[in-house]
């Protein structure tokens, strides 16, 4: 199981816009929410938030301080335990650093994309290349994905997620969902 090393990062920047630009996107709040309600669910170790904008990185530590030591902590605990696990940071770097420091160990990074990406693997393959003695961190990305500026400095990138139709674009929190699911549970 990769629970125990397992962090996920959600970056706002670089990504790229529907005519495949690369861009910075704006913080949505539910998915603070969303994602790490999903990621204490799942044994996640820390959930980062990646944003260079000085606004949206207030934004979203006005939102965390809210639900863990405002008003929000009181009257949600199940919440505030949740949005303890955020970090906010500048840089994809900063985060991967960080981690380090945390853990005294290396860091495998693990990209998704809802696009088909040469290379990509299936989470069977992922899960067989992983080792349990590092840690790793699976990276979403907002707007309309990861750029792949930053796709190509990761170690793997996960086959994106399919269903029963070629409609194929999930919220990043809805994505964040079922890869944790997949990653942690087999399914």
């Amino acid at each position: 199981m990769l629970e125990n090393n397992l962090y996920v990062a959600l970056i706002h920047f670089p990504v790229i816009n529907k005519k495949n630009q690369p861009i910075g996107s704006a913080l949505t709040t539910i998915d603070l929410h969303d994602i790490a309600r999903a990621s204490i669910t799942f044994g996640v170790r820390g959930f980062y938030v990646i944003t260079p904008y000085e606004d949206q990185a207030m934004l979203a530590n006005q939102v965390i301080e809210h639900w863990t030591k405002g008003v929000g902590a009181k009257l949600n605990p199940f919440r505030k335990n949740a949005l303890e696990l955020i970090r906010v940071t500048k840089t994809f770097e900063d985060a991967v650093s960080s981690i380090e420091q945390e853990r005294k160990e290396p860091v495998v990074t693990i990209a998704t994309s809802a696009k088909e990406k040469p290379g990509s693997i299936t989470i069977e393959a992922l899960k067989q290349k992983l080792e349990n003695k590092v840690s790793h961190v699976i990276i979403f990305g907002t707007a309309w994905g990861l750029a792949d500026e930053l796709i190509d400095t990761c170690d793997f990138i996960l086959d994106p997620i399919s269903g029963k139709t070629d409609y194929n674009h999930l919220s990043v929190r809805s994505a964040a969902s079922i890869y944790l699911d997949r990653i942690i549970n087999g399914r």
